[in-house]
């Protein structure tokens, strides 16, 4: 019972009708005409001779589609499509709709100015449309006459007011009544108490190609294996979605249940963080909804997602595993830590053949993408590539590529189609530091500590709710740090700073003691005034060169290298009248990307562009960026109450 081609009404029609059959209880009260049918493992009628279906036509005055025609020569009606269509219209009670459900008047009212023509086709259905339910649930089916294909066919559309959905369009009367087989598949998986187990054919082949997606999964070949639980996910066969949900959350989908498998003690551990951390997402929710997503979870896993919501909220949940592979998570976790998202991913992936599945259908390890430092490491890339490696015991090399790297050095500061397009910026680079050093060069207080790790969002907002003073002269940066390179440590602030020449200050010199320490500020690109950007270097407490553009004059100090000189990326260019604005946007990318990329070579050193933008870094506040105002000096203060 698949969609393959080619596709017969007799042989599916019959097994159908059985698979119906077997399924009734016998306690179950049954109408006359549903006892027959039972007794004779038959659903439809008795097939329309070539006649009756030529007298159709005539009576409609349009030859009918193939499908539905062939349908007819087989079985001149249909009971039970689906769970909601009791009787579906043979040669006798086909008829035109005329709107007789009032459907076209309804969606007609709701249409505004300029409707699409979606909007314009779901009213016009039902005008037009051939009626095919002679008694369902609230649901209306039509044949459409206008909406034909190349061979033919006529598309079907339904509706039902309790869906609270636009009307469903299948091509096709036989795509129509395969997706009704699944409907029917699906209401009858999870038999009532009392009632007989759901098996048959379709079960059993079903049920088997799920094990089989299971271990191609594991093994790899997660394309073949999501294509395979699709179709049992469309007869609702248990473990297809559990096993699905895996797969889709590696792939960057959020908001699944995992089916039961998350409520399970065996799986919680793995697949319970991902659901709860997904919950956790959505900030209007309270505790009391997360028990209507676990429905069915014993008391003790409920007791479990709830410390998981709270450690989530809070940034405090750490994932763990066991052996080998936990070994490697740990040392990932500290790499993501402080930036180095590749290597941190290159050691959870080295590692993925050594772990070992908490269960049968457990697919890869999952947890960790709700984790605050690990979680962020995923990509869609990234999560193709994990289910492309073999894995749980199962031999074999990965099948897909590697996932993209980081690109090297500091240019990508450059590219306008880099998260957050970082118009301007602020960064400085000291030598021969540890991170967590940083504090102590750069901030005002003493004994300053670096916070917990956070996303820049994350960080901004905390910091603006416990600001209470703003002034105008006062420029502390709240910047994220990490690892740089060998022997360099980086603080950064993309928030788009605006640089005043006149009274800015270089950290350089304080953030250095023996070794150098480098201050970028850049902003060709910026948005709100003139281009700008500075560079300055120092060593052992001291300066030994710095240049700053601004208002298209270089000032510079000290012996600059030939490779760093200013001259070298602010020359006059001759400009057509008319394309100041287009040449200028060029320009300042290129000068930009080339001054970072002078920058990275001369240092040896580079930004981590995924951990900046999407991961959580450690982060504290510098101390101003400005000198203080000078007499007759004049400058705002604003403070909150």
């Amino acid at each position: 019972m698949t969609d393959a081609t080619p596709f017969t009404w007799g042989p599916f029609l019959r097994d159908w009708s059985g698979e119906w059959s077997d399924s009734l209880s016998d306690d179950e009260r049954h109408t006359r005409e549903d006892e027959t049918a039972r007794r004779d493992r038959w659903l439809g009628f008795p097939a329309a001779a070539e006649d009756r279906i030529a007298a159709l036509e005539e009576r409609l005055g349009r030859r009918m589609p193939p499908s539905y025609r062939e349908f007819l020569a087989v079985s001149d009606g249909w009971r039970h499509a689906g769970g909601f269509i009791t009787l579906l219209a043979g040669t006798s009670e086909a008829r035109w709709h005329n709107d007789a459900s009032g459907l076209a008047a309804m969606f007609e009212e709701y249409l505004d100015d300029d409707p699409t023509p979606e909007e314009l086709r779901d009213v016009a259905v039902w005008r037009r449309g051939l009626q095919l339910d002679v008694e369902s649930d609230a649901m209306s089916v039509v044949l459409d006459p206008e909406d034909v294909d190349e061979n033919g066919e006529w598309a079907v559309f339904t509706w039902a007011s309790w869906l609270a959905e636009p009307p469903q369009r299948f091509p096709d009367f036989a795509t129509f009544m395969r997706d009704k087989h699944r409907e029917f598949h699906r209401l009858r998986a999870r038999p009532a108490d009392g009632e007989p187990e759901f098996v048959n054919a379709t079960t059993r082949r079903l049920d088997a190609q799920v094990e089989e997606a299971r271990l191609w999964a594991l093994g790899g070949d997660w394309e073949r294996a999501e294509r395979a639980l699709d179709e049992a996910k469309g007869y609702g066969r248990p473990r297809a979605d559990g096993l699905s949900d895996q797969i889709r959350r590696l792939l960057g989908q959020t908001d699944l249940s995992y089916q039961d498998l998350a409520i399970d003690p065996r799986y919680a551990v793995e697949l319970l963080p991902p659901l709860v951390a997904d919950y956790a997402r959505h900030r209007h929710r309270d505790d009391s909804g997360l028990k209507y997503s676990l429905r069915g979870a014993t008391d003790d896993v409920m007791a479990s997602a709830h410390s998981l919501l709270e450690q989530v909220r809070s940034g405090t949940y750490r994932y763990t595993a066991a052996g080998p592979f936990g070994e490697a998570v740990e040392r990932a976790r500290e790499s993501a830590r402080w930036g180095d998202t590749d290597g941190a991913w290159r050691t959870m992936t080295d590692a993925l053949p050594l772990w070992q599945p908490v269960g049968p259908d457990h697919l890869a390890p999952l947890g960790w993408v709700a984790d605050p430092l690990l979680g962020p490491l995923l990509t869609p890339e990234r999560g193709r590539a994990l289910l492309s490696a073999p894995r749980g015991g199962q031999p074999g090399e990965p099948r897909g590529d590697e996932a993209p790297s980081d690109p090297a050095g500091l240019s990508w500061l450059a590219d306008p189609d880099s998260p957050y397009d970082h118009t301007s910026y602020r960064f400085v680079l000291v030598e021969g530091v540890e991170p967590w050093d940083l504090p102590g060069r750069l901030a005002d207080e003493e004994g300053a500590a670096l916070d917990e790790p956070m996303t820049s969002f994350e960080a901004h907002s905390r910091w603006l709710r416990g600001r209470r003073e703003f002034s105008s002269f006062d420029d502390r940066a709240l910047v994220a740090v990490g690892r740089a390179g060998a022997r360099w440590s980086f603080a950064f602030d993309g928030d788009r700073p605006r640089l005043a020449p006149q009274r800015f200050v270089s950290p350089a010199a304080a953030a250095c003691a023996d070794a150098r320490a480098v201050v970028v500020w850049g902003g060709l690109r910026d948005q709100h005034g003139g281009p700008f950007f500075h560079l300055s270097v120092a060593r052992g407490g001291a300066e030994l060169y710095a240049f700053t553009y601004a208002d298209g004059e270089v000032r510079r100090t000290g012996p600059i290298p030939p490779d760093l000189d200013p001259d070298r990326f602010f020359t006059s260019r001759e400009k057509p009248a008319g394309t100041e604005a287009a040449i200028s946007t060029e320009a300042a990318i290129s000068t930009e990307r080339a001054l970072l990329e002078a920058i990275a070579r001369e240092f040896g050193v580079h930004l981590p562009r995924h951990a900046i933008t999407r991961g959580r870094l450690h982060t504290f506040t510098t101390r101003s960026w400005t000198r203080p105002p000078q007499d007759g000096e004049t400058f705002t203060v604003i403070r909150l109450g």
